[in-house]
């Protein structure tokens, strides 16, 4: 059974998505062990303790250095004993240490077809706000490997959505959320759950895997 930590911020929508794919089974051999966020408001952390899985909040305010909140953040994660964290809205620029200590078991959810759209600034509704004013027809999402910049680890899936017509960011992003990010996380957990995904340097392997 693989051990899931998931780092979160906020609502945490794709949380539910992966806690909805293990009890539906489209996630299988996987168990989200530890919920942990950087925010003590956010509500995936009610979201975890409604399913009885031991919430932590680590804030930076609560620490007198960056360092300090880092080294407890990496102590949180370390006790939760995780096979893969995920990165589910997490807002946090992880530890260099814990990238190193974890390297191919941590994975991002991005929303937008890397390399469009990412990088330090390309966050959340701003993804979708720089898109549409981009004017681009389709954008999507993708799951990463997490390496030491910032969304430029190996990719593992990516799921293309279509731009419509009078969208505000506000509606991409559900769009995009609806149609991508709760469908290929889960899927890319399953995945790794099954032994399936090899890394080879800057390339993601599947086995028996047609894309599309």
């Amino acid at each position: 059974m693989l051990r899931l930590t998931v780092l979160v911020s906020g609502g945490g929508t794709n949380l539910q998505a992966i806690l909805d794919a293990i009890d539906s089974g489209r996630i299988r051999d996987a168990q989200v062990c530890t919920v942990i966020s950087n925010n003590p408001g956010a509500y995936a952390l009610e979201r975890a303790k409604s399913r009885n899985i031991p919430a932590v909040c680590v804030s930076p305010r609560s620490f007198p250095s960056r360092k300090a909140f880092e080294d407890a953040y990496l102590a949180a994660v370390r006790e939760s004993g995780p096979d893969l964290i995920v990165l589910a809205g997490c807002m946090v620029v992880l530890p260099e240490q814990m990238v190193r200590l974890y390297e191919n078991r941590i994975i991002n959810i991005h929303p937008a077809l890397i390399p469009s759209f990412c990088g330090t600034g390309y966050h959340g509704l701003h993804v979708h706000e720089e898109a549409l004013k981009r004017g681009v027809r389709v954008t999507g999402a993708t799951v990463h490997f997490v390496d030491s910049g910032t969304d430029t680890g190996p990719i593992i899936l990516q799921k293309a959505v279509c731009v419509q017509e009078g969208d505000t960011p506000e509606i991409l992003q559900r769009r995009v959320m609806e149609q991508a990010e709760w469908l290929i996380l889960p899927e890319a957990i399953d995945l790794i759950a099954a032994g399936r995904v090899h890394v080879e340097g800057r390339k993601v392997h599947i086995d028996d895997y047609s894309f599309g």
